[in-house]
């Protein structure tokens, strides 16, 4: 692990991003392996508070994009806002506007994002790793200013490699599966790696593991009916706790509990549990940063007589382009500004996260990784009519079009 002792609520949110620090300056060292790390200043706690708020509003509203409630999904806003602020860093003009408004920040190189890490860092009672690593292709033209921020103010280690090569994709998923504990086995294959056409990759990894304050007893683990999202039941393993005093928010559809990790129950997980007869896509369609900051402000502590936890083992991924196009992030991923980043101008070919998640009697075991791919710009060195597009014959000598069309499906 590139440096532990980190901890946010990967299921509720808060911003995790690696902190600034000095990594080896392209293709003199390794991605493989951590920078050291030089924690920026103390952040006043508005500062702090400010920034985690648009971690968390960012989550929300990427959920919303990606799940409607119906089916199992396993997100980590941390890592996907730490991977994103990276690219931010390095766009320009509307580009930056709009990932900058996405992501909920002010300003595309808010050394805030970095400085957040030492907040987040200050405890013993859980372990969280976060790693960012960047791989440039070899002879590709950044700009050092970029590739200072990125080592500086996100702690990543930066190499120069071959993206084209099954190598290097094989270095990638080792680090993956290095930063994540084996829990994540790679992500080359999602990011379409090896491609003669990628310039760039970044990737953020996250890896918590936390005991619970008070632990299930195993002996009082059993099977019992769990209803399905159809009113079907099947039978799934409930951990048992009995006689419990936990804090408790009661909501408008839902409750709230919080359970917390270690000694000083700093961190914790929140379940948000729908009243009975409502569902989750029903309280999707009312959560978001507010509702759950609101719901966390009223929690109060409870005396119940059962605590009843499904235990349980979760592998997700998926694709975020389309989502992140549908709030707002429509310039980066072509025809954007990135020449903060390189004068060549490259744009954001793909997103993708995967994470992993298991609760048990002891805690909980979660990871993710979070990947980008930079590529190189459409209309620089190729011509690909690989979507719809529109036609013309013409005489060139009277100006005159003869034919015009447009074809969005070349079958016919």
């Amino acid at each position: 692990m590139s440096y532990t002792r980190l901890i946010a609520g990967i299921v509720a949110g808060g911003l995790i991003a690696t902190a600034c620090g000095t990594a080896e300056s392209p293709g003199s060292g390794s991605a493989g392996s951590a920078a050291p790390l030089q924690l920026v200043a103390d952040l006043d706690p508005a500062d702090a508070g400010a920034v985690g708020s648009s971690v968390n509003e960012f989550g929300f509203d990427l959920l919303g994009q990606l799940t409607d409630g119906t089916q199992n999904t396993v997100t980590s806003p941390v890592s996907a806002a730490a991977l994103l602020a990276m690219v931010l860093a390095g766009a320009g003009g509307q580009t930056a506007d709009e990932m900058a408004t996405v992501l909920h920040l002010d300003d595309s190189r808010d050394v805030r994002v970095g400085a957040l890490l030492r907040e987040l860092a200050d405890t013993d009672d859980v372990t969280l790793s976060v790693a960012n690593a960047l791989w440039a292709q070899q002879g590709y033209p950044f700009e050092e200013n970029y590739l200072a921020f990125a080592r500086d103010s996100f702690g990543a280690t930066i190499d120069n490699a071959d993206l084209g090569s099954q190598e290097t994709a094989d270095e990638i998923d080792a680090w993956v599966r290095d930063q994540t504990e084996d829990r994540i086995d790679g992500i080359a294959a999602d990011l379409g790696l090896p491609s003669g056409d990628a310039v760039l990759v970044l990737l953020n990894a996250v890896y918590f593991l936390g005991t619970w304050t008070t632990q299930f007893d195993p002996n009082e683990t059993r099977d019992e009916p769990f209803r399905l999202a159809d009113d079907s039941t099947a039978d799934v393993p409930l951990m048992h706790r009995t006689e419990v005093d936990l804090p408790v928010a009661q909501r408008d559809g839902y409750r709230m509990l919080r359970l917390p990790y270690g000694e000083d129950e700093r961190y914790a997980m929140e379940i948000l549990l729908p009243d009975d007869g409502s569902g989750v896509p029903q309280l999707l369609a009312s959560l978001d940063a507010a509702e759950w900051a609101a719901a966390v402000g009223e929690l109060q502590e409870q005396h119940l007589r059962e605590l009843a936890l499904p235990r349980f083992e979760l592998e997700w991924k998926a694709e975020l382009t389309k989502p992140l196009r549908s709030l707002g992030m429509d310039s980066a991923f072509g025809g954007g500004d990135f020449t903060p980043m390189s004068p060549e101008n490259p744009f954001l070919a793909t997103v993708v996260q995967k994470t992993y998640i298991r609760v048990d009697e002891a805690g909980t075991e979660a990871a993710a990784v979070t990947g980008g791919v930079m590529a190189e710009s459409a209309g620089g060195n190729s011509f690909r009519v690989d979507r719809p597009f529109a036609f013309t014959i013409s005489d060139s000598q009277t100006g005159t079009i003869l034919f015009l069309g447009t074809v969005t499906d070349p079958r016919g």
